[in-house]
């Protein structure tokens, strides 16, 4: 899980546009992509430095830069230079805890999205995606490397759908569809742990589960954090009252706000669940306990009787007429026996046992 940033203080007290990376560094160097496309067209390629896509801004095609790391503050500083982004904007791209929202500047729309994905070691990883869209370019701003777009590069590249055909808002609506579709992806995963974690209760309930209720517990309390504020960022895009936005294009974004929809559907279930599985949880313990306090009692209660019994021939009396007996010592065990077996009896016939 993402852990948030201390960085947040050094902040304090700076004018309002100041640049600090508010986040953890997530790739070692920044890597920047550049694909410029219409329908007839297309053209990829890896740039080393952000100035040589500042050319790009003024082309009649379509240009989408993806920018991968954002803790080197020059590259977000001479990308909002050249494509006239607002200081509070290249702010909020660089702090990582910054909430989904959108903003309209007139000259461009600046939305801020949340990816989610799970690692190798099956740990919940939270990436801030920041998107511009302008005119005919789309600016794209990721944490990491990790390529969550890349069946919308393929779709560009080999030309599927209309992708080719339409605005740079079509573009924006193809990469907060995939990020949309990657939430159930997450889900998915999460619930097939909530079925693991539910046949584990009814089985062998342990402190490991316990842990196990509490780790995702806390990744659902992060998701729907990172979840809910999206699904007011795509309403403000599906009612068509933006620049930038056709309205071939809202049709669409109704369809991923129906998706957003669902996805915060699933999550509030998935949370009821989680917070039920705690309740079975204790409940498991609590029985668990009963059971092993049950057996102490009884076996408690059978010898009560018996210590009472030896006791009795414990006591040291010069005067206890069965101690000169010959068979007294093993009529004592039969009678000693007898009284275990008929409690014993008396018990499972009262269904204690």
């Amino acid at each position: 899980m993402n852990q948030p940033s201390k960085k947040r203080v050094v902040k304090a007290g700076l004018p309002p546009g100041t640049l600090v990376h508010i986040g953890h560094k997530k790739t070692d160097q920044v890597f920047i992509t550049v694909i410029e496309y219409a329908e007839e067209q297309f053209q990829q390629r890896e740039i080393k430095q952000v100035e040589e896509c500042f050319p790009l801004k003024d082309k009649t095609t379509i240009t989408w830069i993806n920018i991968s790391g954002i803790h080197e503050l020059d590259v977000i500083e001479k990308t909002g230079i050249q494509f006239g982004l607002h200081p509070l904007t290249l702010e909020d791209i660089v702090n990582t805890e910054q909430r989904p929202k959108i903003e309209d500047y007139k000259d461009y729309i600046f939305i801020v999205l949340k990816a989610l994905h799970y690692d190798a070691d099956q740990s919940l990883k939270i990436e801030q995606i920041s998107i511009i869209i302008g005119v005919n370019y789309v600016i794209t701003i990721q944490e990491n490397r990790k390529d969550i777009f890349c069946p919308v590069r393929e779709r560009i590249k080999n030309s599927t759908g209309r992708i080719r055909k339409m605005g740079a808002d079509y573009l924006v609506y193809a990469l907060i569809d995939v990020i949309v579709d990657n939430y159930f992806v997450v889900l998915e995963q999460l619930e097939g742990k909530i079925e693991f974690l539910e046949e584990e209760l009814i089985t062998n309930p342990t402190k490991r589960t316990l842990h196990l209720i509490h780790q995702l517990k806390r990744e659902m309390l992060f998701m729907r954090k990172s979840l809910w504020p999206s699904r007011e960022v795509i309403n403000i895009l599906q009612r068509g009252e933006l620049p930038f936005i056709n309205e071939t294009t809202v049709v669409q974004l109704k369809d991923v706000y129906d998706h957003t929809i669902q996805v915060v559907d699933i999550i509030e279930t998935l949370r009821d669940i989680l917070s039920e599985t705690l309740d079975i949880y204790l409940s498991s313990i609590s029985n668990r306990i009963n059971d092993v306090m049950k057996i102490l009692t009884i076996i408690t209660t059978i010898f009560i009787p018996l210590s009472f019994v030896a006791g009795i021939y414990g006591m040291n009396f010069k005067y206890m007429p069965e101690l000169e007996w010959r068979f007294s010592y093993p009529m004592i065990l039969i009678f000693m026996a007898v009284v275990a077996i008929v409690m014993l009896f008396f018990f499972k016939k009262k269904k204690w046992i």
